[in-house]
């Protein structure tokens, strides 16, 4: 029988290697049973090197799949980095309500005794390093700004969706703490009440934040141009025609000391063409307000505890209308302080505030204290407790007295609020 050489071997391990990356697996079979058949090689070494071969396709099959996997990878991740920059949040809340007011009628007047809910979902995306979007939609029984609550009435009919956020982030990396957004945004300010702002309002406009840290300390800003109404004096289309709202704000954030953390700031609002806005409900002249200009001026402050066997945080603002004019112009404060705790896993709040009647704008005063009118003063009591992840359970009290929030009681009538509220998170 023959005997395969070295030189025979040598010149098959060349043809093998030759032939290996120019021809596909059954090529290198044949090749191995020609080697076979003419005698170059036995039949034990001839299944030896077809294993072999097998093992290396088998080997090269799968690095194979790894590239057209990573590949696959590569080019899916490339699709869906939209989705992957995005996240989907919202919350839905169910609310039970009670509003009364001293001296209206039980029925058709301004008390409520009813079910409503609030659902919001938005999306908030990273176009890059530098940008950001967002677009939310929320339920709400009108265009009020002050409200995403939507009452569970009139026989199953679908509740309305409105357009809630959409803005555009741009926060440069050579300015470290710069953002400029523009758009229907959150508000770009710190607020430590609601004296001035409802919470659910969502401002139009563009804004700039800035913050900075040294050390313990942080230094915040904010400036804003805001259009409240298009043309308001109806002598033309230009800007200098339109209602505008321009905002500043400067502020601190330090510790004094181990057990405590002190927030310190200051803000004007002031209004352009607000004496020609028409008064009434849903205009900037509102709630109980008689004057026709605005310039607020808003001092705020917190002061955090630390190490007390319960966490303490007291706060407070004061505003005054620096513009006020008009029979009540004497009437151009606000002022409110109140402090947090949490006992028993139940965060409380509390507050007591007094809004004379120009002291801040009617239309977007916190819209839940005295049914949402100026010329009150009174308590907030809320609480709340997290049943579990993104699920809470709470309610929230409201004893007040307003002038105005009566038709028929213009001194110090009662409006006492309650609510109760179910929420969840996602």
């Amino acid at each position: 029988m023959p005997r395969i050489t070295a030189r025979t071997a040598g010149l098959c391990g060349g043809l093998l290697l030759a032939a290996a990356p120019a021809f596909a697996g059954t090529v290198d079979q044949k090749l191995l049973d020609m080697l076979l058949a003419n005698g170059s090689i036995t039949a034990a070494q001839h299944a030896e090197l077809s294993g072999d071969l097998a093992k290396e396709q088998q080997a090269a099959e799968r690095a194979d799949a790894k590239v057209v996997k990573s590949d696959d990878m590569v080019a899916l991740q490339q699709k869906l980095a939209w989705a992957m920059n995005t996240q989907i949040k919202g919350d839905v809340r169910v609310r039970y309500e009670n509003i009364h007011i001293e001296d209206e009628p039980s029925d058709g007047g301004r008390d409520k005794d009813r079910q409503r809910i609030r659902a919001r979902v938005g999306a908030f995306s990273k176009i890059n390093d530098e940008v950001d979007a967002a677009i939310q939609v929320a339920s709400g029984g009108g265009k009020d700004a002050r409200s995403t609550n939507q009452d569970l009435d009139d026989y199953f009919t679908k509740k309305d969706v409105w357009l809630d956020l959409a803005y555009i982030d741009f926060h440069p990396l050579q300015v470290a703490g710069l953002k400029v957004v523009g758009g229907k945004m959150k508000q770009p300010w710190v607020a430590l009440g609601d004296v001035i702002w409802d919470g659910d309002i969502n401002p139009e406009g563009v804004a700039a934040a800035y913050s900075r840290k040294w050390g313990m300390t942080e230094l915040f800003g904010s400036a804003g141009y805001f259009v409240l109404d298009d043309n308001v004096d109806g002598e033309g289309v230009e800007f200098e025609h339109d209602l505008r709202l321009y905002s500043g704000q400067i502020g601190t954030r330090f510790y004094p000391g181990d057990s405590f953390k002190v927030t310190l700031g200051g803000s004007i609002y002031a209004y352009d063409n607000d004496e020609d806005s028409p008064s009434g409900s849903g205009f900037l002249i509102a709630n109980g307000n008689t004057t026709d200009e605005f310039r607020l001026y808003e001092a705020f402050g917190q002061v955090d505890v630390i190490g007390l066997p319960l966490p303490l945080s007291v706060y407070g603002q004061y505003v005054k209308n620096g513009a006020a004019r008009g029979v009540d112009e004497d009437q151009d404060q606000a002022w409110l302080a109140g402090f947090m705790t949490r006992l028993f896993d139940v965060a409380i709040d509390y507050n007591y505030r007094d809004v004379q009647r120009n002291g801040v704008v009617g239309g977007f005063t916190d819209s839940d204290f005295a049914a949402g009118y100026v010329g009150s003063r009174g308590h907030k009591v809320k609480l709340k407790y997290d049943v579990s992840k993104n699920f809470a359970v709470g309610a929230t009290y409201f004893m007040a007295e307003s002038d105005f929030a009566s038709r028929f009681n213009h001194d110090d009538a009662t409006v006492n609020t309650l609510q109760v509220d179910v929420e969840a998170k996602f």
